[in-house]
């Protein structure tokens, strides 16, 4: 079981996401692969002091990369959709 700080591993910052925040105030988190959905809204609510309603997750698929003749690929990881109380902010998305 991760810890708080390895649950959540960074904020999704995208056009996407930024639209899904000014539409739905939806906030997008890279999580821990073994993170289920209690965790993340525990671990959200702790370290950004908000209060969380739902919480959305979906594995984001492996990708195959070339360069040249070498090949290779780009790990699968697990993304959360996070969405907050009426008046709640996390400043990481607000700049």
């Amino acid at each position: 079981m991760p810890d708080l700080h390895e649950t959540i591993v960074r904020p999704v910052v995208t056009e996407k996401s930024s639209a899904a925040y000014g539409a739905r105030k939806e906030y997008a988190f890279r999580v821990h692969n073994d993170a289920t959905k209690p965790q993340i809204k525990a671990a959200i609510e702790t370290l950004f002091k908000v209060s969380v309603t739902g919480v959305r997750t979906l594995i984001m698929r492996a990708k195959r990369r070339t360069y040249g003749r070498y090949q290779g690929r780009r790990p699968s990881w697990k993304k959360a959709i996070v969405t907050l109380k009426e008046g709640d902010a996390i400043e990481v998305f607000e700049g």
